[in-house]
């Protein structure tokens, strides 16, 4: 364990956080959909009220079906801090299940099906690494007051930080209130790690000229120029040149959503004349400009549920929850935005439905696998920094 420079936090890389990763036994690994799913069942027939299952609404078909709640990351931990079960088996990727077991009773236990799960754009901002770049930021600004704004899309210890340097977490529904609460408190946002969405919202509320771009791996802004000669705001790792701007995003994103292009709009409206187009804000915001609307899963899934039948609705975000609203309203036309390779989640398909039969009967032999426990101190601050939020 390291303590942090500016946080007497004590975290380390999530690469050696989550490095207890068990392997599927061999005689799990070429199961059958049909014995797999009776196997599942009968293990939550023996389990019954002791374990609930939260599906991401990114995960497979074969993994939702057994769900007791299908949502986005959030709204899923307040179901299991809400459930009575010891057992909270978390389909989705670490961050969440981090969330969960924060939210959740000391006696409940949270469950990853893999350790494999990893979210690659919590990981583009590590604790640690973000303790380095605070201290050279606010010491390029001395008197101002910077709060620090995670995207509930990040490790434990990144939440606790940002709780310890009075900042908050958000959603991306409620960014642009985070902002909000920043401000009225302080002078300037660090916000991360999902840059796109730190950009989207800066555009939502009007402040589109007074943000910058950090770059954690340009070292004093030598790159800066060679790099990201064509963008229109200040992207550099230095820290003098970035502290003049009043929002400072880092450099991070969804590999999924930052691969949708304006391209893929204009060839789904050459194709389907009544096409409309909703994405997510984590896309690019000239694909957010370009669409017709933007919002979070939760409203994505809105969208179609209240579109009028024969509506032809092209969805801009993971490839599975396409598939599952296809599937849930058959009565609207929902494409997917480009094609399967585009828009699949490689850290949310570590949740194979074999793991969750291994899991499952495992528990019901009594053996945890895969636990999820998130530090006191960490889930302390995090919990903190969950608390401002709400109070948005």
């Amino acid at each position: 364990m390291v303590t942090m420079e500016t946080t007497e936090l004590d975290t380390e890389l999530s690469l050696f956080k989550y490095d207890t990763l068990e392997q599927l036994p061999s005689r799990y690994r070429e199961l059958e959909e049909g014995e797999r799913t009776e196997r599942i069942e009968a293990a939550l027939e023996e389990l019954g009220d002791d374990v609930v299952i939260l599906g991401h609404n990114y995960q497979r078909r074969e993994i939702v079906e057994h769900a007791d709640f299908v949502g986005d990351s959030y709204q899923l931990s307040t179901e299991a801090a809400a459930a009575d079960a010891e057992y909270v088996i978390f389909a989705g990727v670490t961050f969440m299940a981090e969330s969960a077991d924060i939210i959740t009773d000391d006696d409940q236990t949270v469950i990853l099906p893999s350790m494999e799960a990893s979210c690659p754009m919590a990981g583009m901002a590590e604790a640690l690494q973000v303790d380095s770049a605070w201290a050279e930021i606010t010491a390029a600004a001395p008197d101002a007051n910077i709060v620090p704004i995670t995207y509930m899309n990040s490790y434990a210890d990144l939440k606790a930080f940002c709780a310890s340097q009075g900042g908050l977490v958000c959603t991306s529904s409620n960014a642009h209130k985070a902002f909000e609460y920043a401000f009225e408190r302080g002078d300037k946002v660090l916000f991360l790690p999902d840059k796109h969405l730190g950009e989207n919202t800066a555009h939502r509320m009007g402040m589109e000229d007074r943000i910058a771009e950090w770059d954690p791996w340009d070292s004093g802004g030598k790159d800066s120029e060679a790099q990201h000669a064509s963008s229109s705001r200040t992207v550099s790792g230095d820290a003098d040149e970035v502290a003049e701007s009043d929002i400072i995003l880092w450099d991070g994103y969804c590999q999924v959503h930052e691969r949708f292009r304006v391209e893929h709009i204009e060839q789904i409206r050459a194709e389907h004349d009544d096409a409309k187009v909703i994405v997510h804000p984590e896309c690019r915001r000239e694909v957010v400009e370009a669409a017709d609307e933007a919002g979070s899963t939760a409203a994505i899934c809105e969208t179609i549920e209240t579109a009028d039948p024969g509506d032809t609705w092209a969805i801009g975000t993971e490839i599975h929850l396409t598939e599952h609203l296809q599937r849930w309203h058959p009565e609207v036309n929902v494409l997917p935005l480009c094609g399967d390779a585009c828009m699949d989640c490689n850290a949310m398909r570590q949740i194979d439905p074999n793991y969750l039969t291994w899991v499952l009967e495992e528990l019901v032999c009594g053996r945890e696998r895969n636990v999820i426990e998130v530090a006191p101190e960490e889930k302390e601050l995090a919990g903190l920094a969950l608390e401002r939020m709400l109070e948005i």
